[in-house]
């Protein structure tokens, strides 16, 4: 069996690359960064080390390296003979592997079995836009032919890959806890053989329990501790103001997916506990500004924040620590990070009211509308 996955990086060799090695796939990264392509492969093997309960080191051989950019026709005929493409890449960029998967999918015989696309980024629904993506690199005629070659899988995944040290090399460290659950239908009952990940019928209170609860709370510590002063994750924690924040965030969230997807109350009280312990990790040498990072695509319509937030505030409530929370996302200024610099040029040149509707996505009618403008104003100091 092999596998192909867009996306090199520590999250691609820290969890999907290695759970697909142990499920018995010869593993063929996809990247265009041409020092770690190279790296991978003059390398016999990496290691995965694992911190906290349980942890182990894995050592996963049995993989190749393609660059993405400078191989596009090897990669081309990896796709059209693999049983399943995975990325990794972020969600901004699955535009740009969506062309190469498309020709793969063009020269991939019919006879085959359809090849299991799944796109395993923090998104909601990241397959259906990569899903997009192909599609409109394939002509309407034989779009049809094309689609019945792939079964395209939403997932959720959820593993902390922080930065790795500087002497790291291939190898990732990683925590030792993970999940990654797929939907079911997509395969008509052909499910990719992935023991490690969990299918499920009904994906979306899985998506939303991970984006709404890990995501947001992660982000939250990071925008509030950058904002006082602390550079790591664990410093950030040893902050009673932020982790007060932080449960009063996840508090909000909670109540939410409680109500709307009817989840035990007291395993979702456990499950953000859990989460803040797996913060805590002082083995994960997470920094503040890698959680931050990318605040326009974190600050958008259904992501981490005003998701929940905005759904909370159709419901006729107020989320008052979401709102503080998209405060400090707002004062995010790192001038490392591009969409942290394009950000506080929304905040400097365009109106509180822009920035709502160009950044949030939040039309003028809706009930949190207001209070948005009002953090945006507060953060363009008016």
């Amino acid at each position: 069996m092999k596998a192909i996955h867009f996306g090199a990086g520590n999250i691609g060799r820290g969890f999907v690359g290695l759970l697909l090695h142990e499920a018995g796939y010869e593993v063929v990264f996809a990247d265009v960064n041409s020092a770690l392509i190279e790296s991978l492969q003059t390398a016999a093997t990496y290691e995965v080390r694992e911190q906290g309960e349980g942890a182990r080191v894995h050592v996963v051989d049995n993989f190749r390296a393609i660059n993405s950019a400078t191989d596009t026709e090897t990669l081309i005929d990896e796709i059209a003979t693999a049983q399943v493409v995975t990325t990794a890449v972020g969600p901004n960029v699955l535009k740009f592997v969506a062309p190469v998967i498309a020709a793969g999918l063009a020269r991939r015989l019919a006879e085959l079995p359809p090849l299991s696309v799944i796109a395993c980024e923090n998104a909601i629904n990241a397959t259906d836009l990569l899903a997009e993506h192909v599609h409109s690199h394939v002509t309407e005629a034989d779009w049809p032919h094309i689609a019945a070659r792939a079964a395209f899988a939403n997932t959720a995944v959820d593993r902390i890959v922080p930065n790795q040290a500087a002497d790291a090399g291939t190898s990732v460290t990683v925590e030792a806890f993970y999940e990654w659950v797929i939907e079911r239908g997509a395969f008509a009952g052909a499910e990719p053989i992935i023991p490690g990940a969990t299918f499920v019928d009904n994906l979306g209170p899985y998506i939303e329990r991970k984006l709404f609860t890990v995501n947001t709370g992660h982000a939250t510590i990071a925008y509030l501790g950058q904002q006082a002063g602390a550079t790591s994750i664990a410093e950030a924690l040893q902050i009673p103001a932020v982790v007060a924040a932080a449960r009063s965030v996840l508090e909000e969230t909670s109540a939410l997916l409680v109500s709307k997807h009817g989840l035990d109350e007291a395993a979702q009280r456990a499950y953000r506990e859990k989460i803040l312990t797996r913060f805590s990790n002082p083995a994960l040498l997470d920094t503040t500004l890698r959680v931050g990072r990318e605040p326009l695509r974190k600050l958008s319509r259904n992501e981490r924040f005003i998701g929940p937030a905005a759904e909370i505030a159709e419901s006729g409530t107020t989320p008052v620590a979401l709102l503080a929370a998209i405060g400090a996302a707002l004062r995010f200024a790192v001038p490392a990070d591009e969409q942290s610099v394009e950000l506080q040029r929304l905040l400097r040149a365009e109106s509180a009211e822009h920035v709502v509707q160009q950044v949030c996505g939040l039309a003028s009618g809706h009930p949190l509308y207001a209070h948005v403008v009002h953090e945006v104003r507060a953060a363009q100091g008016l």
